[in-house]
């Protein structure tokens, strides 16, 4: 059988990154902006919130986790801040998706259709903080219940390169959005 030839290799990717918190006022600020009427619920969420983790030893991405128990209808959207960061080593980018089952079974979407974490987004004003927007894009009319502390999106680190002729030189100093403002 096929499968057997691979079964039992360790997995060589070289470790490129950490995750982390950001600050409990990074968190609680956007927190309360996404969830005003929790917001007296940020830094008791703060405690609990889950570092993004691989499933297997199998899996390339790392599962990210609900802060706060939300249900969309179809439709619906909501901005969630995971309070986590990345911090990794350039050239690798942290791509994200949302959980494939989700997707599969309620059309969940990223409004970004992927999220872009670039390696010095760490360093940015907003502390690097992964933010997600999600839409429940359903054609049945499903609702989807994201359980607080379950995986909703998945993140993918990959190496990426650069053009012959590119010579940029200028730093991130901002958030979402923030490297193509002039």
């Amino acid at each position: 059988m096929e499968s057997e030839r691979w079964r039992g290799q360790s997995c060589p990717a070289p470790r490129i990154a950490e995750f982390s918190k950001v600050s409990k006022e990074r968190f609680a600020a956007d927190f309360k902006e996404a969830f005003p009427e929790e917001a007296g619920r940020a830094e008791e969420l703060y405690e609990t919130l889950r570092l993004p983790v691989r499933a297997t030893s199998g899996s390339a991405g790392y599962d990210f986790f609900m802060p706060v128990t939300v249900e969309l209808a179809p439709g619906e959207t909501v901005k969630i801040p995971t309070g986590i960061r990345a911090e990794m080593a350039a050239p690798y980018v942290l791509l994200l998706f949302p959980r494939s089952g989700l997707g599969f079974k309620y059309r969940l979407q990223l409004n970004n259709t992927v999220g872009v974490i670039d390696s010095d987004y760490f360093f940015s004003d907003n502390e690097g903080h992964i933010l997600a927007k999600v839409t429940n894009d359903s054609k049945e009319g499903k609702s989807v219940t994201l359980t607080a502390g379950t995986g909703f999106m998945q993140g993918i680190f990959l190496p990426y390169g650069i053009t012959a002729d590119d010579a940029v030189s200028e730093k991130r100093n901002g958030g979402f959005g923030s490297t193509t403002k002039g």
